[in-house]
């Protein structure tokens, strides 16, 4: 089946193939968080990225490759509702941001800053800090350079979502700090045929989205 990011509570997963990984995306809880899974094509490892809720769900998307680790995109506690029971299952290290780590139920045994690197398998992700809708707000890059599938693809939690950045509750200056990073560090530097993956609702590409930018500026959320 083609891939088009739509999923929902309770129903099936939507899948997609890209040369070397495999990204499976389901929607979880009462809050409706995506929850993505990715399996690296050439040794079967995985990342989980917020293991927001449902952990028996989540658990039941691994198969038989091991979990190299768990990404938490930010503090907030609809996105790790389920973390202390996947890493109690699993053993998996978890990743966040220093500045998000203290909330999260488990220790953070993996921190990463703007700009870090890591791999599981085969497959290499780069971290890209997006500072406003909470402090320690990450988004996760894969194939900045097109090399193997051919467009970025970008995990942004609740930063950056179709139709404008994530909420700063009204506060002009954590707004403006957030629309600052989301344009410098993902639209100014990445092209429009990348795809992202935000924390709640459907994908978008930043080509769709980059026409609106002033309008998010001045609306001011």
């Amino acid at each position: 089946m083609t891939y088009t990011g739509d999923v929902a509570v309770g129903g099936a997963p939507g899948v997609r193939e890209l040369p070397g990984l495999t990204i499976t995306k389901a929607a979880v809880g009462p809050y409706d968080n995506n929850a993505y899974l990715l399996r690296c094509a050439a040794t079967g490892e995985q990342l989980l990225i917020d293991a927001a809720n449902e952990a028996s769900r989540l658990l039941g998307l691994l198969g038989g490759g091991p979990l190299a680790r768990i990404v938490t995109t930010h503090r907030h506690q609809d996105h790790w509702e389920a973390l202390a029971e996947v890493v109690a299952a699993t053993g998996a290290p978890v990743t966040a941001h220093p500045f998000d780590a203290e909330p999260l139920p488990v220790p953070v045994t993996a921190p990463v800053e703007d700009g870090d690197t890591f791999t599981f398998g085969a497959v290499t992700l780069e971290v890209i800090h997006l500072r406003g809708h909470t402090p320690g707000s990450i988004a996760l890059l894969y194939d900045a350079d097109g090399s193997s599938s051919g467009h970025p693809h970008l995990f942004t939690g609740d930063s950056l979502f179709p139709g404008g950045v994530g909420n700063t509750w009204g506060d002009p200056t954590r707004f403006a700090r957030l629309l600052a990073d989301v344009e410098e560090r993902v639209f100014d530097r990445l092209p429009d045929a990348t795809w992202f993956y935000p924390g709640h609702g459907k994908d978008s590409t930043l080509g769709r989205e980059r026409p609106s930018l002033p309008e998010w500026r001045a609306r001011g959320w």
